[in-house]
């Protein structure tokens, strides 16, 4: 592989440096260093950034390649910055199995856009009734470390208990979809106001919050590590804080559009909109944004759930819930965290690289951009603002809520493992 010069880039929003790639591998880190034979990008002080790494994808392959497959949502994510990204198990047939997780991961190394690490389903078919094969999927060549039935609440406690002690063998972690079901039975909408107004079946904070305190408080009893899924009330933040207090081993995510947009959206009874858990109030929104900077919320996720025009182009209760996210998240987080004062470039980096690197044990991301690491890298030209038009996106699917918004930033360029699979905002 060639050697790639990046100049002048503000590695981690700092002072502009050099950054020598030398195949798969940051080879210098400086001010001043020659190019030699290394072809040249200039940053012109764009913002350098360790390769940005999702904890929550939905690639829909196998079972719903009219959604998204592999190949066009690791191309999502590479336009989005991201060098990794961890595959969530609903698919059809549901990640349950090590033949399924292995089938997936092999998708992720031959299409080479970014690195897939498949989710392993908790129960069999996302039943809840029964534990998949955890073990297996951890042990087969996918290296399975994260399971979750999200879509579906792993809601019996005795199957959650088991699962937290199962993967606590080997290091794993559980990451709950946090939605009692029987509490949100024909659930269209966030409860309140807007939902009496409008006459939508409500779907309560505390839906999320009961499951929520449940499984920090049996994380605790096992002594495992327990993940919260899009986290998106004010009360759930409370609860994940106190848990942190008393030392318990919970992280938490929470999603772009949960960080922007709330109930008040739907009164447009635009199911773009329509997404689980749903849109919150505003003060659900400031109470996530601080959650995120104080690191209560340890991380950003996508949720990036692709679905063809005619699941969502349709009346409200019809319509699928879910909305892409690989392409916009890093704009998103920009408008709401880094022009609003309350994270700085240094801060994106860990919330959307180092953490969920750490959390899901993807070697080889969320590395420092410093000699000797791996070269995956992404370069963002904070200075950007322009309107989002889905007709350009890579993933297959166009269900975003920001179409025509005016949103800050775009990611020029993504290296994975020293190779550009983004160049000057164009697919490698």
């Amino acid at each position: 592989m060639s050697k790639i010069l990046i100049r002048g880039a503000k590695v981690l929003g700092g002072e502009p440096q050099d950054v020598l790639l030398d195949g798969e591998t940051i080879a210098q880190v400086g001010t001043g260093i020659e190019a030699g034979d290394a072809s040249v990008v200039e940053a012109d002080g764009k913002i350098l950034l360790p390769g940005l790494v999702d904890l929550h994808t939905h690639l829909r392959e196998p079972g719903r390649e009219d959604s998204e497959t592999v190949l066009t949502g690791t191309r999502a994510a590479a336009s989005g910055g991201y060098t990794a990204v961890f595959a969530m198990a609903n698919t059809f047939p549901v990640a349950d199995t090590a033949g399924v997780v292995e089938q997936v991961y092999r998708l992720g190394r031959e299409h080479g856009y970014c690195d897939v690490q498949p989710i392993g389903a908790v129960t069999v078919g996302l039943e809840g009734r029964k534990l998949a094969e955890l073990g297996a999927m951890h042990e087969s060549a996918a290296g399975v470390t994260v399971f979750s039935d999200d879509g579906k609440c792993v809601d019996d406690a005795v199957i959650m208990r088991r699962a937290l002690e199962y993967v606590k063998a080997f290091g794993g972690v559980v990451a709950q979809h946090a939605q009692e079901p029987r509490l949100t039975e024909g659930a269209q909408m966030n409860e309140g106001i807007v939902s009496a107004e409008l006459g939508l079946g409500g779907w309560p904070a505390v839906a999320e919050e009961s499951i929520i305190a449940r499984d920090v408080l049996l994380a605790e009893h096992v002594g495992s590590r327990v993940h919260i899924c899009h986290l998106s009330t004010a009360g759930s933040v409370e609860i994940v804080r106190w848990a942190k207090s008393r030392g318990i081993d919970v992280t938490a995510e929470v999603t772009p559009h949960h960080l922007l947009l709330t109930d008040e959206m739907v009164r447009t009874y635009n199911p773009v909109y329509k997404v689980n858990p749903p849109l919150r109030t505003e003060r659900d929104v400031m109470a996530l944004r601080e959650a995120l900077a104080d690191g209560t919320i340890d991380i950003v996720a996508t949720d990036h759930a692709p679905h063809p025009h005619e699941d969502k182009d349709c009346e409200w209760a019809a319509a699928a819930m879910g909305m892409v996210g690989l392409e916009t998240a890093l704009s998103v987080v920009q408008q709401t965290m880094v022009e609003t004062g309350l994270l700085t470039w240094a801060d994106v980096a860990d919330r959307m690289s180092f953490a969920p690197a750490r959390i899901g044990r993807a070697q080889g991301h969320g590395r420092p951009v410093s000699a000797g690491e791996p070269a995956n890298l992404t370069l963002v030209d904070s200075a950007y603002r322009g309107e989002v038009d889905p007709a350009g996106f890579a993933s297959r699917s166009r269900n975003t809520p920001y179409e025509g918004c005016e949103l800050p930033g775009r990611v020029t360029h993504t290296f994975l493992r020293g190779r550009a699979t983004l160049v000057d905002g164009k697919l490698a």
